[in-house]
């Protein structure tokens, strides 16, 4: 079994812009910089031999380049309960046909489709028990995050091995966007 996702790299200078937020929150599990990016679509545990046929079905992906940025932050679940601290993304529709399309693939290749509506964002963080008034000040003091658009040229296919420290990705394979 391998577990697979489809998503984006992120450069080093906006990794490192990303790891800058990355305080002042109790009981936050905060994500390596080298473990920044944007999940494209989650694969979950799959057998190698159906990984191939993902592999072979993302290569047929045809989609632009293009380009991204980063903006402001936010949490997934209500400020007392949440889940997840993000960094967001600028509204972009190639990043939506992109994304589109990946699934698209996905589905071809027997896939099932994501149950959750796409929501691009960087995740920053895993939260349990945090105080909310913690996170309300999080997202009220990075609500002006800007990071420079970067240039969107691959989409990447990863494994996530998780590990006590986090979870661990390998890039797998690369594909090249039009």
């Amino acid at each position: 079994m391998i577990r697979l996702f489809a998503g984006l790299a992120l450069p080093e200078p906006h990794r490192l812009r990303l790891m800058g937020l990355c305080a002042g929150v109790p009981g936050a599990r905060w994500v390596r910089p080298e473990s920044f990016h944007l999940s494209l679509h989650f694969i979950g545990d799959i057998e190698e031999g159906v990984a191939d046929d993902v592999d072979a079905a993302l290569a047929m992906v045809a989609a632009p380049s293009f380009s991204l940025a980063l903006q402001g932050a936010g949490v997934f679940g209500k400020t007392d309960k949440a889940r997840v601290l993000w960094a967001g993304v600028m509204p972009n529709p190639a990043l939506i046909q992109l994304q589109a399309r990946v699934e698209s693939a996905l589905a071809r290749a027997g896939l099932a489709a994501e149950p959750r509506r796409f929501s691009p964002h960087v995740t920053l963080a895993r939260l349990r028990r945090a105080p909310a008034a913690r996170v309300e000040q999080f997202i009220v003091d990075h609500a002006q995050f800007r990071a420079e658009p970067f240039p969107v040229e691959q989409f990447i296919l990863y494994s996530s091995f998780l590990s006590s420290s986090g979870a661990i990705y390998t890039r797998e394979a690369a594909y090249a966007l039009d």
